[in-house]
């Protein structure tokens, strides 16, 4: 296992120089001849939308005033004639040790969103495009499934209400609930996780839906109906941009096997619906949802052809969240019912799961002002274990029953909130693998902040989900200005 006290001085040394060195990095080795976009392993369970948790932090009378003053009242004048708002984001990253199946650097990319939204009559329309240039794309092509390219359609949305208890919402949009904090098990709307690893900001994990969306409201409850007609898979781990474990090689693979996926992609014929019925019962959130569609990530494989697969699936759940001793508590449950394999026999489909979260979150204003502390237990549970190890073929992993997942988010808020300090660490007892996630991001003022961060794995297996990843730590930096 790799000390904490190397890789925290690599990582120093890195960041101050992370900028110039990922410009310059090497290109890495050469992509094979004919190999696709698609593959991947899935990430563990488990991140706008307006009864569910926030989204990660994100962007977003008349003296007479002063030049400078002016000159920032123009251009807010400037933006709202346009109808835009936005921000122009670059960054740059660097893995801080050498892996030879991928290129040194980790991120080597600006891009710039704009937002228009208007109102005509009762419709909302919302468009939210990212323009960028990614330095380590392989590709200009856009592909608006995979995020890659040199246009990302992040929004594009109308809404209106027909009944003064219901609105909808239809087109691409950017969904999310249930109570986790970067743990997911109800909430099987996309993720993208090269994002994430990578180091972008923390909304983009959230990938967007192609769906239409109805809530209706009621003194009883709520109902959430979420339709997606051709299926929305997880922007997942290829091997493109991230080296992971292959089973079928028995060892770390990434660009030189880039593994290949048969996604469900006929439209009405591989749809998704989601639901949700939620109500706030004397100040506690209540919610019982559910799934039918698919594994979002790779959860099987096409014996024929070698291809990844995303075999049937349903989920069925419930949470509730609210106060708690001094803070706010949530818990989470949710049954996840493999639907081509319920018996548990087939090793090439995921077997079902029951999947639980446990979390806390509490200001801890009596150790120190603006300090906040969050803690989270995750369970995945395999069902029909004794036929999952039975089937298993020779010479393959196996994984444990129980796989046991504790979380801590730590925050800081310094120079009156102006710079924010924080870790967030994953760490499974029952893989003996740690992912860490340390941030800075310092406001300079009303437009520009500085970000810094990293992305930490390691862990005493390469088979293990975080473990597997330990060549892809990384350091990153970036400015970004909003308008």
């Amino acid at each position: 296992m790799r000390k904490i006290s190397v890789i925290a001085t690599a990582a120093l040394m890195a960041m101050a120089m992370c900028i110039g060195a990922a410009w310059a990095a090497d290109e890495g080795p050469s992509l094979p001849t004919g190999l696709g976009d698609s593959g991947g392993p899935a990430l563990p369970g488990g991140l706008e939308e307006e009864s569910g948790p926030p989204l990660p932090i994100g962007m977003e009378g008349e003296a007479t005033p002063t030049k400078s003053e002016a000159a920032g009242s123009g251009k807010r004048k400037l933006s709202e004639v346009l109808g835009l708002s936005g921000f122009w984001d670059i960054r740059a990253g660097i893995r801080t040790q050498r892996d030879r199946h991928e290129q040194q650097a980790s991120l080597a990319e600006t891009r710039l969103q704009l937002e228009s939204q208007k109102r005509i009559g009762p419709v909302t329309s919302k468009v939210v495009t990212d323009f960028l240039y990614d330095g380590l794309a392989d590709s200009r092509k856009i592909d608006l499934e995979t995020g890659q390219g040199w246009m990302d359609l992040r929004e594009a949305n109308i809404s209106w209400s027909p009944f003064s208890f219901a609105d909808v919402k239809v087109g691409r949009q950017i969904l999310t609930w249930g109570t986790g904090d970067l743990v997911f098990i109800n909430d099987l709307f996309p993720k993208d996780y090269v994002s994430f690893f990578a180091g972008r900001d923390e909304a983009y994990l959230k990938a967007p839906s192609d769906a239409i969306k109805t809530s209706i409201f009621t003194d009883a409850v709520n109902v959430d109906i979420i339709y997606t007609p051709v299926f929305d898979s997880d922007r997942y781990i290829t091997g493109r941009r991230m080296s992971y474990y292959n089973a079928m090689l028995g060892e770390a693979a990434g660009r030189n096997a880039i593994m290949q996926a048969d996604v469900p992609n006929e439209w009405f014929n591989d749809s998704e619906w989601a639901a949700r019925v939620y109500r706030n019962v004397s100040g506690y959130e209540l919610a019982a949802y559910g799934y039918w569609g698919y594994w979002k990530s790779p959860g099987g494989m096409d014996a024929a052809t070698g291809k990844a697969t995303f075999p049937r699936l349903s989920v069925y759940g419930a949470s509730a969240r609210g106060q708690f001793a001094r803070g706010i508590g949530n818990v989470e449950a949710g049954y996840y019912d493999s639907r081509e394999d319920r018996a548990g026999g087939d090793p090439n489909v995921s077997n079902s799961e029951f999947r639980f979260l446990l979390g806390y979150e509490q200001d801890l204003k009596q150790i120190s002002r603006d300090l906040t502390i969050g803690m989270q237990y995750y369970l995945e549970w395999m069902q029909d274990y004794d036929a999952y190890r039975s089937a298993l073929p020779a010479g393959m992993p196996e994984a444990d029953e129980y796989r046991h997942v504790v979380t801590l988010r730590l925050t800081k808020l310094l120079m009156n909130q102006n710079l924010r300090l924080s870790v967030f660490t994953f760490y499974s007892p029952s893989d003996g693998d740690v992912y860490m996630r340390p941030n800075l991001s310092y406001k300079m003022n009303d437009h520009w902040t500085f970000v810094a961060g990293g992305n930490v794995f390691f862990g005493e297996s390469e088979e293990t989900f975080f473990g597997q990843f330990a060549d892809n730590t990384n350091v990153y930096c970036g400015l970004r200005y909003g308008f």
